[in-house]
C-alpha cells in the first residue's frame, strides 16, 4: 500500500511541473513516432526495424541477468546505430524528405516565390501532350504495344533522365508511335514528358519498393508504381500483353482507362484550376459539350 502511495505522489510531482512545452514536445514524438511506422509498413525495412527492436530487447535482458560479454557486444552495436540506420534505412530517409518536399504546405510556399501558375502558352502545350499521350495509348493497347509515359510536376526527374536519351522535342502520336515501335532502341524506358514536351525517353524507372507479392502485374507496371512512389509524377502505362491502359499516382496503381477516362484524370492531376485564367481549349470544349448536352 506504501509502494502505490509513493507512486501516486510521484505522478502528481511530475503533473505539477507539466508544461505546454512538454506536451508539445510529446506530441511531436509521437507523430514522428508514427510516420516512421507508416513510412516502413510493407516494406523490407519494416523487418530491418523489428530486428533492432529485438536487439534492444537483448541488450536489456542481458544488462538485467548481468551478461557481461553480451552487453558489452550489444553496447558496441548500438554505439553505431545511428551510423548503421542512416545507412540501412537511406532509402526510407530519402523517401520521407521527397514527401515533405511534396506536400501542400511546401507547395503553397514555393508558390509564392516562384510565381505559381503555368502560363496560357504553357498551359496549351500540356494539354496537347496530354492529348497525343491519350491517342497513343489507345493505339498501343489495341497493337499490343508495351509503353510508359512519365509526366512530370513538382519533382525534377534529370537523374532519372539521363538513364536513357535526351530529346527536348514537341509531342506527337508519330514520335511517340516510333520512340516505342519494338525494334526500337529506346522502346524498352520510359518516356519522360516536361512541361508539355518529351524531355528524354528510354529511362530507366525504379521498381516499386513494396513487397506486396503481386504476380499479376510485369516490371513495366512495377516501374510506373515506383516511379510514382519516389516522385509526384503522373504515370502513364500500356500492358505489352493485355493492351490494359494504367495510371499510377502516387504509388497506387488503377486500370482500366479509355481515351476520355485517361484525359480527364491526366487533366485533373496536371493542370492547375486558374479561374482568373483563359481555359485551355480541351478543357473549353469539354464544358461547352456539357453545357450544350444540359441545355
Amino acid at each position: 500500500m506504501q509502494a502505490i502511495t509513493e507512486w501516486f505522489r510521484n505522478i502528481i510531482s511530475l503533473l505539477s511541473t507539466f508544461k505546454i512545452a512538454d506536451l508539445v514536445d510529446i506530441i511531436i514524438i509521437a507523430i514522428l513516432i508514427y510516420g516512421i511506422l507508416k513510412l516502413v509498413r510493407d516494406t523490407r525495412a519494416e523487418q530491418l526495424l523489428k530486428g533492432i527492436f529485438l536487439v534492444l530487447l537483448f541488450y536489456g535482458l542481458a544488462s538485467i541477468f548481468s551478461l557481461t560479454m553480451v552487453t558489452s557486444i550489444l553496447k558496441v552495436f548500438l554505439d553505431f546505430s545511428v551510423i548503421i540506420i542512416f545507412i540501412i534505412f537511406q532509402p526510407e530517409i530519402r523517401k520521407a524528405l521527397e514527401q515533405l518536399g511534396r506536400s501542400k504546405f511546401t507547395k503553397s510556399y514555393l508558390k509564392i516565390f516562384q510565381g505559381g501558375l503555368m502560363s496560357n502558352e504553357e498551359r496549351d502545350d500540356e494539354i496537347k501532350a496530354i492529348s497525343d499521350v491519350a491517342d497513343s495509348a489507345v493505339v498501343f493497347s489495341y497493337t499490343r504495344t508495351g509503353a510508359l509515359f512519365v509526366f512530370e510536376r513538382e519533382t525534377k526527374l534529370t537523374d532519372i533522365a539521363a538513364t536513357g536519351t535526351i530529346l527536348n522535342c514537341d509531342t506527337s502520336s508519330a514520335v511517340f508511335g516510333n520512340l516505342f515501335f519494338n525494334k526500337a532502341p529506346l522502346h524498352d524506358g520510359a518516356c519522360i514528358i516536361r512541361g508539355g514536351k518529351i524531355f528524354a525517353a528510354g529511362c530507366i524507372l525504379p521498381l516499386n519498393s513494396k513487397e506486396d507479392g503481386r504476380r499479376d502485374i510485369g516490371t513495366r507496371h512495377r516501374a510506373a508504381i515506383g516511379m510514382s512512389e519516389v516522385s509526384d509524377a503522373i504515370v502513364v502505362v500500356v500492358s505489352e500483353e493485355t493492351g490494359n491502359i494504367s495510371v499510377a499516382v502516387n504509388g497506387v496503381l488503377t486500370r482500366d482507362y479509355d481515351r476520355d477516362t485517361l484525359v480527364n484524370t491526366l487533366e485533373e492531376h496536371l493542370l492547375p484550376v486558374d479561374s482568373g485564367k483563359p481555359e485551355g481549349p480541351a478543357i473549353f470544349k469539354k464544358r461547352k459539350e456539357k453545357k450544350a448536352d444540359e441545355e
